[in-house]
């Protein structure tokens, strides 16, 4: 657990005996490499550890002995938090749909006609979900040139900068979930990359969809925000014209109020708001499971790229640039239309907690490397 410049340490926690109570067994699961354990005994364990933990943390009489289990942030290496077990991305901004269509599909209909009508998404590898600080090695693959289809490194790497939600409860096969099972299930949010080659997209993503141009590297925060975390940051969702079919309709329509920050070699370039998101991921998780597959704990499900009205809110290099007619510079000097070997991009994220505190997610970052010099899987 996160605590400003230092970490506390739930396997010694529980170890000294402070986490008696909030589980049968909080020294075997606290023992394990990732939080999957934990996460699939359900809210009612995870609210019982938030709650003593947030005792131990402002009750004075736990402070010596708390002293412990207390690390400093920077004696520690982060590692992927969950095991990941599926990975499935969506997208749903229609402010990003809409921008990428009028960049892909000049003079046609931004939104495809089924876009309004169900949460789109692909599903991606799970062995390419790497923690943040991976290095990302510059992928290769085939493109369109004006000679033919080539193939070789990416030479227009991007960003999508997301949010991603972790399952925590499984179900069995056949299982339906409802909006309203949204809270049960999803224990918390971690922020995405889905690192994005454009060119091997372009040629590739039809008539199927997206594969290798979306298949070398998605990094994520080593940091797990529990959804209790953000009851604050709930705010309503935007409405949805035309009215969704019933097995996605919610009784209370909900977002979060979440800012993104995006980070270019140190250049704060775009600050997407989660809050205009058109599909809500507790309608993303009962699309999920519209056909009866059943989740496993460790799943994850990502928004697809943020990105709000304004050009400052584009989660995605490639409108931002409008795909590279208006290349961004950088504080340092530098111009881009897409990421160059050697660049570094940080997203960091902010949330209003309750009584007029902000919740801070951990960073999710990655430096290119050139093709074949290794980096993530």
């Amino acid at each position: 657990m996160a605590i400003g410049d230092q970490v506390l340490c739930l396997k010694t926690t529980a170890r000294l005996g402070l986490l008696d109570g909030t589980l049968p067994d909080p020294v075997e699961v606290f023992s394990q490499p990732t939080l999957n354990a934990f996460m699939a005994r359900g809210r009612a364990a995870w609210r019982a550890v938030r709650e003593r933990l947030t005792i131990l943390l402002t009750d004075e009489r736990y402070q010596e002995t708390l002293a412990e289990a207390l690390i400093p942030r920077s004696a520690i290496r982060v590692h992927l938090p969950f095991e990941v077990a599926d990975y499935v991305d969506f997208y749903s901004s229609e402010y990003h749909a809409v921008n990428v269509g009028r960049i892909f599909r000049p003079g046609a209909e931004p939104l495809p006609p089924q876009w309004k009508q169900l949460p789109i998404g692909y599903h991606g590898r799970a062995g390419t979900v790497v923690v943040s600080g991976t290095p990302i090695m510059r992928p290769t693959g085939q493109y369109r040139t004006p000679d033919g289809p080539a193939y070789g490194p990416s030479r227009w790497l991007d960003i999508e900068a997301e949010v991603g939600f972790v399952v925590g409860v499984p179900t069995t096969y056949g299982t339906r979930l409802t909006p309203e099972d949204f809270a049960d299930h999803v224990f918390g949010v971690v922020l995405v990359n889905d690192w994005s080659a454009r060119d091997i997209q372009r040629w590739e993503y039809q008539p199927l969809g997206p594969f290798l141009g979306k298949a070398f590297a998605t990094s994520i925060s080593p940091w797990v925000v529990p959804l209790d975390a953000l009851a604050a940051a709930q705010v309503p969702a935007p409405v949805q014209d035309p009215p969704v079919l019933d097995y996605l309709r919610e009784s209370r329509r909900y977002g979060y109020d979440l800012t993104l920050h995006v980070r270019w070699n140190g250049t704060l370039v775009a600050s997407p708001p989660f809050s205009t998101m058109y599909w809500t991921p507790a309608q993303q998780l009962a699309h999920l499971t519209s056909g009866g597959l059943p989740l496993r704990t460790g799943d994850l499900f990502a928004s697809g790229t943020v990105s709000g009205p304004e050009r400052r809110q584009c989660g995605s290099f490639l409108e931002l640039t409008w795909n590279g007619a208006e290349p961004v510079t950088l504080a340092d000097g530098g111009v881009r239309t897409c990421l160059e070997d050697g660049d570094r991009v940080d997203i960091t994220a902010t949330a209003p907690g309750i009584d007029g505190t902000v919740i801070g997610f951990g960073e999710v970052s990655g430096v290119i490397l050139p093709s074949g010099t290794g980096g993530a899987p």
